[in-house]
């Protein structure tokens, strides 16, 4: 093989931004191992979320060897009984018990009072702490699947709500999301999302959930570089905007490729990808493509923004607190809270606890790891 041919991929573990989940990742050629055809793509680093694995970034307490499953189902069951219902114990118990404690929990709670623990949480509790708490009690797939048939099939059509699930899923959460979405509603994803969206947003969910992404590290620095060049195509045609371009880069590439894209496009022609994006598309269509593209980026600053523009001003948006604290307790939320914390300069927890109120405001804070 030509020696002009043959690449190295070096990693160079220093962030080149604020946001420390960055990394340079550089390719050089081996006439010069820093010549001027040096290219320099920053991708969402896989590397780092690895190392990251080994620290704790989940907000909940380690499992306790001295809690019992049936000392729960136990407790929760002496909870619901008499008039009303002791909500401090429900907070006490479910707030601070992981993915597999609750599971154990349910089955005790069946076992023992031949009764549905979730059944009997949705008539005991009531308003945001209800909803909260079901969700908290789903696996990850069933709260996807719940929340995107509310939001598409809802008294309120919420399409944003879930274009943002769908576009932060890999393809084998996606696969599962529609395995379990059939036989729970009766009728395919493809048909609600076609049923309540419209145009290239259509096109693009629809194509979304149909392909399958290779969702590892690795790049390729040509297809990287072809897909900027072909998105900076766009701008300079007068016959509008190109939809099918951005459907097919944003539905076939990796996290890792379009994190690439966004360093090299603005490398290659000083300009912002995300800029482009909002110039030349509109409405839901613009919505997804933003929400994929940051999400690669970044997927903790995606998360932080998200919750500071649900609390942000006047009101709050419960729905989109509840779910991404829910979603995030078990994987990432303490990552999101320092990053909120050095983006927004308050602590996620003094911004929740300001926010809400009662045992729905208890519970919250329990899954961010705090009673304040």
């Amino acid at each position: 093989m030509r020696k002009s041919l043959i690449c190295f991929l070096l990693c160079d573990l220093t962030p080149i931004s604020s946001s420390k989940s960055i990394w340079h990742i550089r390719y050089h050629s081996s006439s010069g191992p820093w010549s001027k055809n040096t290219i320099v793509y920053s991708i969402i680093s896989i590397f780092k979320r690895q190392a990251l694995e080994k620290r704790e970034m989940s907000t909940l307490p380690k499992p306790s060897m001295q809690t019992s499953s049936r000392d729960d189902a136990v407790q929760l069951n002496r909870a619901f009984k008499g008039l009303g219902c002791d909500t401090a114990v429900v907070v006490n118990v479910l707030g601070n018990r992981n993915a597999s404690q609750r599971d154990s929990i349910q089955q005790e709670y069946e076992t023992l009072f031949s009764d549905d623990l979730k059944k009997q949480l949705a008539l005991e509790l009531h308003g945001h702490l209800k909803k909260a708490v079901l969700l908290w009690m789903k696996s990850p797939v069933e709260r996807d699947v719940t929340t995107l048939r509310q939001a598409l099939t809802g008294p309120i059509i919420d399409i944003k709500t879930a274009t943002e699930i769908i576009c932060t899923r890999i393809s084998s959460q996606i696969r599962q999301i529609k395995q379990v979405y059939t036989p729970t509603f009766g009728t395919l994803l493809e048909y609600d999302i076609g049923y309540h969206t419209s145009g290239d947003h259509r096109k693009f969910l629809l194509a979304y959930i149909d392909t399958t992404r290779y969702d590892g590290p690795e790049i390729e620095r040509v297809l990287v570089e072809e897909d900027a060049i072909a998105i900076s195509k766009i701008e300079v045609k007068k016959s509008g905007m190109d939809e099918s371009t951005f459907i097919q880069i944003f539905t076939e590439r990796s996290s890792a490729h379009l994190a690439a894209l966004a360093s090299a496009y603005h490398k290659m022609f000083r300009k912002e990808l995300r800029k482009t994006i909002k110039r030349e598309t509109s409405g839901n269509f613009k919505y997804a493509l933003l929400t994929i593209l940051e999400y690669a980026v970044d997927p903790t600053k995606h998360y932080a923004t998200m919750l500071r523009k649900a609390m942000k001003g006047l009101g709050t948006d419960d729905s989109t607190l509840i779910r991404i604290l829910a979603t995030r307790a078990e994987i990432d939320l303490q990552k999101i809270k320092e990053d909120y914390l050095k983006r927004y300069k308050r602590p996620l927890v003094e911004v929740v606890h300001s926010d809400t109120s009662g045992y729905y405001r208890a519970f919250l804070l329990s899954l961010l790891g705090s009673k304040f």
